[in-house]
């Protein structure tokens, strides 16, 4: 579980509870629905007297108006919040304002609120329900991780004023519901992954990394298996052993292996999940870069670069989190994934510049830059998910290079791909979560730059150009001829400098979670 503690989202025919807040929407036409006009009749028309009187409230996908009431009256407030043009309503935009909502609710120290007029608004062109994406929303702007801050004593007497209540006033409560587990699920799975990106990296290192996921995923019938750093250097996985081995902290591998369910439901066994019709189902594969510390090694970053690098582990806490969302919703086709976990340190015992280094596949790498060190631990790790299980097709994801934060800001993880059908569905995943793709250039020049007279190849380019491609390039040595592969350069997403209304605690993004769940869920179950 997440380190946040979520409210209680639920969905009533009635109001039971009783409710500090009331929460109702408006579109831009500011008219009031029938649910809330009951509402401001019986306050006596101020609501209606509150939309006219304030000019500058005009309903806007997530803007809110705060009506303090009387006395006397059902609630201590009513929040009339913005839903934009109906006719333009989208999950992704609802989500958003349920975000904005989550950060109201705690100015407001509200505790138990209720959202009136939930069956009174609508997605445009989806059947998607919108009372399930404001309730996304308002898990995802209540995250939090204030883990290392010393608690003030507080006095018993005084009220709590978190947040412990969400409800929809429905009449489809039951059905809406059982829907809205796996929302909560996926909330979950993607506060994880913020969490992991989160922790100072004094606290998370291989080991722990890889006893966090065993402890989280087992419990959901996924099978972990930590490979040490003795075994790796037993097996030839000479590319990660050489990168972890300055460290105090030991260099691991994590694999991870859902079977799959054979209807996507009920628990997964290794027989239902791997026959399909009598024939073996090849299992989809995701690799995660997991540098959880990245000094630059012999190569050293400077004191600013280096202040950030305890998220250079984001791709492994992508497709930890993944697991989980996968496990958590019995996805039907079996799944493995990869994390090999290091972290580049300095020492007597690092590796340098002008070391050869033999790969797990075979092949030699001359290593002219310490600091390009993730493409080398997915090289190892991308080989040895291929040799041991025969994926169908592999995603890896890695905050591989600044370069891609060059060519393509902050808002666009880069994909590059060798096949073309591979990419147009990630393409639409990223279209129906919001997590936002661009597919970039693979080609042979990017290849040839990284010839030398060592080695069968260099770890980074001649020129000095195209960094994001060079390193994609690299990756693609080690991918068989005839499989499908697309690599997700995730270093200008997967955190963030300043909040956001869904992500109100800036590092930790929780990016890759949602695309690649959809990923799965709308091509494999």
């Amino acid at each position: 579980m997440p380190i946040t503690k979520f409210p209680v989202i639920d969905f009533s025919t009635k109001t039971a509870v009783k409710y500090d807040t009331a929460i109702i929407g408006v579109y831009a036409d500011k008219k009031l629905s029938n649910a809330a006009k009951t509402l401001d009749q019986l306050l006596g028309g101020i609501l209606s007297h509150q939309l006219l009187s304030h000019k500058g409230f005009e309903a806007k996908e997530g803007a809110s108006l705060t009506v303090a009431l009387p006395a006397r009256a059902p609630y201590l407030r009513v929040i009339l919040v913005g839903l934009g043009d109906a006719k333009s309503a989208t999950e992704h935009g609802l989500e958003t304002t349920g975000g904005i909502l989550a950060g109201v609710l705690k100015t407001q120290a509200a505790q138990n609120a209720i959202f009136l007029n939930a069956d009174d608004i609508d997605l445009a062109k989806s059947d998607a329900h919108a009372a399930h994406a404001v309730g996304l929303g308002v898990l995802l702007g209540h995250y939090d991780f204030e883990l290392y801050k010393t608690a003030p004593k507080t006095d018993p007497k005084k009220p709590k004023t978190a947040l412990a209540r969400f409800t929809f006033l429905t009449n489809d409560d039951k059905k809406l519901s059982k829907e809205f587990v796996t929302q909560k699920h996926l909330a979950e799975s993607i506060c994880l992954t913020r969490d992991v990106v989160n922790e100072p990296p004094n606290i998370l290192y291989p080991a722990t990394f890889a006893a966090r996921m065993k402890k989280t995923l087992v419990p959901l019938g996924v099978k972990v298996e930590i490979l040490s750093k003795s075994e790796i250097k037993k097996r030839g996985l000479g590319l990660l052993y050489a990168v972890g081995q300055a460290s105090e902290f030991e260099p691991c591998m994590v694999v991870m292996s859902w079977p799959g369910t054979s209807k996507g439901t009920g628990k997964a066994t290794a027989k239902e999940g791997n026959k399909t019709k009598g024939k073996s189902q090849q299992p989809i594969a995701f690799v995660g870069k997991g540098m959880t510390y990245d000094s630059g090694g012999l190569s050293l970053k400077p004191g600013a670069s280096m202040m950030t690098m305890k998220m250079d582990m984001a791709g492994a806490g992508a497709v930890f989190g993944l697991m989980h969302m996968l496990a958590k919703r019995k996805c039907a086709h079996p799944v493995i994934a990869i994390t090999p976990l290091a972290e580049n340190a300095v020492s007597d015992e690092a590796y340098r510049p002008d070391d050869i280094i033999k790969s797990y596949s075979g092949k030699y790498v001359e290593v002219l830059n310490t600091d390009a060190e993730g493409r080398l631990i997915l090289a190892d790790a991308l080989t040895y998910v291929q040799k041991h299980y025969d994926p169908s097709l592999i995603v890896d994801l890695a905050t591989l290079t600044g370069a891609i934060m060059v060519a393509l800001g902050t808002e666009h993880a880069g994909v590059f791909s060798n096949d073309d059908d591979l990419w147009e569905k990630l393409n639409t995943a990223s279209k129906t979560t919001g997590e936002k793709v661009w597919r970039m250039p693979l080609a042979d020049h990017f290849r040839r730059e990284m010839d030398t007279a060592f080695a069968d190849i260099k770890n980074i380019g001649s020129s000095g150009f195209g960094g994001s491609s060079i390193g994609a390039a690299f990756l693609q040595e080690f991918i068989d001829k005839d499989r499908k592969w697309a690599h997700i350069d995730i270093a200008g997403v997967a955190s963030i400098k300043s909040p956001r209304p869904t992500n109100p605690k800036p590092f930790g993004t929780g990016y890759g979670v949602r695309l690649l769940n959809d990923f799965m869920k709308d091509n494999f179950g």
